[in-house]
């Protein structure tokens, strides 16, 4: 399987962003502008591939889906159906709700 240019650039610019935290806000801009770029199998491969990045943060305690909600609308949704997709049981709510402990 080859990957889109445009396809790698997001993924490469998306996963440092997330693991960033919140020290990367320029490169949100830059990410905005590499989105409309995807054609539509790359968004349903990005959408997917970040469905299981929240899976593996949601493990870690941490909560990736509202980020990706805010950074862009569409891929928060597509993220949120992809992750209903997966192959494995994930309620939206090991994902999404942060959970403060006492």
């Amino acid at each position: 399987m080859a990957l889109s240019a445009p396809y790698r650039k997001a993924q490469r610019l998306l996963s440092a962003w997330l693991e960033g935290g919140r020290t990367a806000r320029r490169q949100v801009f830059t990410i905005r502008a590499v989105l409309p770029a995807l054609d539509a199998a790359d968004k349903h491969r990005l959408s997917r591939w970040l469905a299981w990045l929240c899976v593996a943060a949601g493990a870690r305690g941490e909560w990736l889906l509202r980020r990706i909600e805010r950074l862009d609308p569409a891929f928060g949704a597509s993220t949120a159906a992809a992750l209903l997709q997966l192959p494995i049981e994930v309620g939206l709510s090991i994902v999404r709700d942060h959970r403060k402990s006492a």
